[in-house]
């Protein structure tokens, strides 16, 4: 038996493929983000567009938004026309061309009083035409003029080709930019664009399902509305309003095709953000920590706090430490072992010069230093008592912190003091004047420092960003 042949695996596609299909799609994706901003300011820039692509506004307009000639203003320039072709076969005083005349200054009065371009809501093209017939005849009333500007006179006077220039310069082309617009089932104006964008919502559909059939099926333990939220930007395409959003997926599948690199701009928009909001962050934390501390004071919690002593002291102690006094027999611990020793020797030099500056200052010391042999003797007296009461301090300090009545009598002056400290901040209005000053300090601090984080530290903290940015880009 002819052995059976094994169905072949399917490849998966190529990096350079997928590349390859992701920039389609993104320049898809890019023509119809200009189609939708095209339309959007289709209405507003028409005027501009006649200006550069004259034929495909005319096209867009009238294919789907509904938008036909005016026909006051259509009829209006046909009878400009036929003048022209009037005047060069008969002249400008012939029969023909005076009616012709007669029907363009009584078009005119109808044109200022109608108003065909409000429709169109281009009252003030209408306003600009009137302004330009009365500056160029010279008369205050626009009806005037467009009397004035169609007789045979003045264009007699003032020249049939020079005035009929100046008409298709400066009129007809705002003229040309009246049109109506048709009214839709709904109501408002004929608005066909989803015909067009239709098809770029379909394709885009298609292609999400594919991609969502496609993730699902790869990944295990992936259901579809997982993978469809794995491209959650590309439902932007399918808002039937606000379709200028759909500038986020674009953007994101040009970076993604490698058409456009947004990773620095990214980058640079991302630090701004969390710099700012750092700052803000900050300034609003410091000035709660402050107006918490304001607000103790001002309740009496701190000097509640600093007067309570004993068992009427409302304190929660978590591990049964005093933690103060362990605090301060650790620093008295570092201050006399550690600190001290390494000290001394400058310390000594210190005592040592105030003692022979008093010994100078002393009466018949001077003359004392003369005597043969003794000259020396006080500075080397004075050095032997520096040093041994140095020593003997020392002494004194480490073995008061070894000997346990020493370290009682020690903590004895600690709690004295301390008593005497909270007995005299309650004589008087020492307690309520050091609470004001330490709330107006705090409100000081607000103000001049803090307050100017918003100012100086943002562009600070924006600068250091750029520069690390810059070193960071130079190593990559």
């Amino acid at each position: 038996m002819p052995a059976l042949s094994r169905p072949r695996r399917r490849r998966p596609p190529t990096k350079l493929t997928v590349l390859w299909f992701e920039r389609i799609f993104a320049l898809i994706g890019l023509v119809n983000l200009l189609l939708v901003l095209f339309d959007a300011s289709y209405i507003r820039f028409r005027d501009i567009y006649l200006q550069f692509i004259p034929e495909v506004t005319v096209w867009y307009g009238e294919t789907l938004k509904g938008i036909e000639p005016e026909r006051a203003t259509v009829t209006y320039l046909e009878t400009v026309d036929k003048l022209k072709e009037q005047v060069a076969q008969t002249g400008l005083t012939s029969i023909q061309a005076e009616t012709l005349l007669a029907d363009l200054r009584e078009q005119s009065q109808a044109l200022v009083d109608e108003n065909p371009f409000q429709i169109a809501g281009k009252s003030g093209t209408l306003e600009r035409i009137k302004n330009q017939m009365r500056d160029r005849t010279r008369r205050d009333s626009s009806k005037q003029a467009f009397q004035e500007f169609w007789s045979v006179g003045y264009l007699t006077q003032q020249g049939w080709s020079q005035e009929i220039r100046y008409f298709d310069e400066y009129i007809i082309p705002l003229m040309a930019t009246n049109y109506f617009r048709k009214i839709g089932e709904d109501g408002g104006p004929l608005d066909l664009f989803v015909l067009l964008d239709g098809w770029f919502v379909a394709l885009f559909g298609l292609e999400l399902l594919a991609r969502t059939f496609y993730i699902s099926r790869r990944y295990k333990n992936t259901n579809w509305l997982d993978a469809l939220l794995l491209r959650w930007y590309d439902l932007l395409f399918f808002l039937p309003f606000w379709r200028w959003l759909r500038a986020i997926p674009v953007l994101i599948r040009l970076n993604q095709s490698q058409i456009v690199n947004l990773i620095p701009l990214r980058n640079r928009i991302n630090r701004v953000f969390i710099t700012n909001f750092a700052v803000e962050l900050t300034e609003v934390v410091v000035l709660r920590i402050i107006d918490q501390i304001q607000n103790l004071i001002r309740e009496g919690n701190v000097s509640q706090w600093l007067l309570a002593t004993g068992s009427g002291r409302r304190y929660v102690d978590l591990n049964g430490v005093d933690e103060v006094q362990a605090i301060s027999t650790q620093v008295g611990a570092l201050l006399v072992y550690r600190i001290l020793p390494k000290i001394k020797p400058e310390l000594d030099a210190v005592l040592q010069h105030t003692l022979t500056n008093a010994l100078n200052d002393a009466p018949g010391y001077q003359s004392f230093r003369q005597i043969p042999g003794l000259g020396t003797l006080p500075d080397q007296i004075a050095q032997q008592l520096v040093s041994q009461a140095s020593a003997q301090l020392y002494g004194s300090l480490t073995g008061a912190l070894n000997d346990q009545k020493g370290a009682e009598l020690t903590q004895s002056l600690v709690n004295q003091f301390s008593e005497s400290f909270r007995a005299e901040l309650q004589t008087g209005k020492t307690l309520e004047e050091i609470q004001t000053l330490i709330i107006d300090l705090l409100d000081e601090v607000k103000i001049n420092y803090v307050k100017q984080l918003d100012a100086e530290d943002v562009a600070q903290l924006m600068e250091e960003n750029y520069r690390i940015y810059n070193i960071t880009q130079q190593k990559s």
